[in-house]
């Protein structure tokens, strides 16, 4: 009974190094596709195309799509919302202006960007692979689905939305955010005294 359970430890072992292996090369290049925003986008969509050609020719799974929906949902108001809400807690920190004669502070996303495509990525490989099982393919009416996930997408976002418009923050802004309030008189005639 003994050399049974060495036995399978050492049968472990390759699959436990080849997993290893794999995690650093998995790692390796995703670290390396992080200042390459638009290209992980792409990919992204080329991912996203597959999963919508495959709910569209099976013509199931639209439980799996409504749940994916909701979980890219609460991803988007996380993506969308401060690290430290104006609102609710007051900060010694960086706060964005309110006022035209506020100094701009950067806005700290909750959720960063990267930690935001990558987990959108992964929902949409995972809702890929669930759509080979037949476990996940309920029958179900998807316009009922659809009209619950715009009526959850609104009343999720006017808060969000409001919230943007309050603070002047445009979120796909990309780049480098620069201060741009009022000039002064002298700036803004555009002439020089020579």
């Amino acid at each position: 009974m003994e050399g049974t359970g060495g036995s399978s430890a050492s049968a472990a072992a390759p699959v436990n190094q080849w997993w290893q292996e794999f995690s650093k090369l998995f790692q390796y290049y995703l670290d390396k596709s992080t200042p390459h925003a638009t290209y992980r986008w792409i990919g992204s969509l080329v991912i996203v195309s597959i999963f919508v050609l495959r709910v569209f020719y099976v013509q199931g799974f639209y439980i799996v799509s409504y749940g994916l929906g909701i979980y890219l949902l609460n991803l988007l108001i996380g993506f969308l919302s401060p690290l430290v809400d104006p609102e609710l807690e007051p900060s010694d920190g960086p706060l964005l202006p309110t006022k035209g004669s506020d100094e701009f502070k950067p806005f700290i996303r909750r959720l960063p960007e990267f930690k935001f495509w990558y987990s959108f990525t992964k929902a949409f490989c995972v809702a890929f692979v669930m759509t080979f099982f037949s476990v996940f393919d309920v029958p179900v009416f998807w316009p009922i689905l659809l009209c619950y996930w715009v009526v959850l997408f609104v009343l999720t976002m006017r808060r969000q939305i409001a919230h943007m418009i309050k603070y002047k923050y445009i979120p796909f802004n990309i780049g480098k955010q620069k201060y741009t309030g009022k000039r002064s008189s002298a700036s803004s005639s555009g002439s020089r005294a020579d």
